[in-house]
């Protein structure tokens, strides 16, 4: 994240309370089914515009916005392009990572518009990829995204193989960000250090050890059917690193006090333990595993802390409506008090969301409805609670319950998804800047991105090369547009009155992040799948009409 200084986190993240319809099928139906399944793909092709009493309300093409959000993974590879890379102005980069210290390091995801490899936030990506994948399968199937979803998760996996060279040692940081942001280059020219850093018994890491391992073992189990070795192989680093983690404790940003301007780990470890049980448990089915985020669930915080974010720091959330979910299986019943405790504190982040409190713990948003958390980079907030949403929306709709918040409000899943849907729709251009923030998307996105490798002429079309100052002087002040567009980043977004400056200086708002385009991949399958099933309605009705 482009200079991002501890103070822009002195904004505490955890906010601590004091107590802690069927339809009947005919014959005839049969033949009319596959005359609309037929017809499907010909409709869904169609953007519809409607208007109501209140607002414009647009139908966007979830199948484009799906498509093009797996793309940007792409656009952030480090290491050697392979032979089916689609982003064709991207080509090989930091080939001797690791060299320097005798380990290869070749691969991995640069984080956002620089080209520093931090091992946080490309886990919790990693995590985020995996858990849309394990939510949404049949729906990111349908649309045909699948195989490029596997890929996206395996560039990053296959990057943390490589990082955690031995049971108690794990690669942290590539790169330098002091040193890297003094250039402006394309990651193909790069000059600047390609220094590692990594954590070890004297040196630990409790949250990135942790982080990483929930990654691993959240992708075991998205591979467990396509590549069982590899899910195995997976799963074994995944429990070696969550040992690790657990047994030297510390935070990381002691250990790699580099990372500390970037992606200061300003919530401590403790969450990311609870965080990388529950996926390990959800793996393996271990009891180990679940008798740790249940003993551990008040003195490691997760049934004590009620927090408004999810985010690659803050975990609790996300492994709140975790545990929230498993409070429907009979196997756990004799948990269910701390379950119920766990589900307590979801329920508290998802009612913030939705602005049911009755008091300041609602999340603010923006005169346009955009959920509003911080100045830096904002929409990274947005695409988690919108997954987190849609996720909890689906466990009360297949378990027949509803939202309790305070005051008694009670809201169904159908309002939780609505919400969702209108955040996503905000991205997408339902704003009052009519502007997409996924790029690439509509017919009007940010041309501006700040992002090195996109801003500077394709080392396909120019091999010359361009140095540090060279690049600022001649590429970072251009008012043209970026010569390169970063299909599928989810930039930073508005400010809290919906304002946009579309300025490659302006990095709070023209930044990208792997991590805020990650929870869409899931949401956007979502939200593919309910129109199709509209489309799919109505024709039905259409033909039977006609018959």
């Amino acid at each position: 994240m482009e200079e991002q200084t501890q103070t822009q986190h002195q904004h505490h993240r955890k906010r601590k309370q004091t107590s802690f319809g069927d339809s009947k099928i005919v014959a005839p139906l049969v033949l009319v089914q596959h005359s609309c399944s037929s017809l499907l793909f010909f409709f869904s092709i169609f953007i519809t515009t409607t208007t109501t009493t209140n607002a414009q309300q647009q139908a966007f093409d979830y199948g484009d916005a799906l498509s093009k959000s797996l793309l940007y993974f792409e656009a952030q590879r480090s290491g050697r392009i392979p032979y089916n890379q689609r982003v064709s102005w991207r080509h090989h980069s930091a080939l001797t990572d690791g060299l320097e210290q005798g380990v290869d390091l070749v691969g991995g995801y640069y984080d956002a518009g620089d080209h520093v490899k931090f091992g946080l936030p490309m886990a919790f990506t990693v995590t985020m990829l995996s858990w849309s994948a394990i939510e949404y399968w049949q729906h990111i199937s349908d649309a045909d995204q699948l195989q490029h979803t596997l890929e996206a998760i395996k560039w990053g996996t296959d990057y943390f193989i490589k990082a955690h060279t031995s049971p108690n040692v794990l690669w942290a940081e590539v790169g330098d960000g002091d040193t890297d942001h003094y250039c402006w280059q394309r990651p193909e020219d790069m000059t600047t250090s390609r220094q590692a850093f990594k954590i070890d018994e004297e040196n630990p890491g409790s949250d990135l050890a942790a982080e990483t391992a929930a990654a691993m073992a959240a992708a075991s189990i998205v591979f467990k059917k396509t590549n069982p070795h590899y899910s195995h192989l997976l799963l074994h680093h995944a429990q070696q690193l969550f040992e690790f983690g657990d047994k030297y404790r510390g935070k990381y940003d002691e250990s790699v006090g580099v990372v500390k301007s970037y992606y200061a780990s300003v919530s401590g470890y403790k969450d990311e333990l609870l965080w990388a049980a529950m996926w390990l448990y959800k793996a393996t089915d271990t009891p180990m595993y679940f008798h740790y985020f249940i003993s551990k669930a008040h003195s490691f915080g997760g049934t004590g802390w009620s927090i408004s974010e999810f985010s690659w720091d803050v975990k609790y959330a996300g492994l709140q409506i975790l545990a929230s979910k498993f409070l429907n299986q009979e196997k756990h019943k004799k948990h269910s008090d701390i379950l119920e405790q766990y589900r307590s504190k979801a329920e508290y982040y998802l009612c913030s969301c939705l602005n049911k409190h009755n008091n300041d713990s609602n999340v603010q948003r923006t005169p346009g409805g955009l959920l509003y958390v911080r100045q830096w980079n904002n929409m990274q907030y947005v695409s988690t609670a919108s997954f987190l949403l849609s996720v909890y929306s689906d466990f009360l709709q297949s378990t027949n319950q509803k939202l309790n918040c305070q005051g008694g409000t009670v809201v169904d899943h159908e309002e939780i998804l609505s919400f969702a849907k209108s955040q996503v729709d905000y991205i997408l251009g339902s704003n009052p800047m009519n502007m997409s923030y996924l790029v690439g998307f509509g017919p009007r996105y940010p041309k501006r991105v700040h992002h090195r490798g996109a801003s500077i002429v394709s080392y396909k079309e120019n091999k010359g090369f361009i140095g540090c100052t060279q690049g600022y002087d001649n590429w970072y002040n251009r008012q043209e547009p970026n010569p390169n567009v970063l299909v599928g980043a989810l930039v930073g977004g508005p400010d809290w009155q919906d304002n946009f400056e579309d300025q490659r200086n302006n990095f709070m708002q023209t930044e990208a992040c792997t991590y805020n385009t990650a929870p869409l991949v899931g949401v956007f399958a979502k939200l593919l799948h309910i129109e199709n099933q509209k489309l799919l309605q109505d024709c039905n009705s259409h033909l039977v009409a006609s018959f």
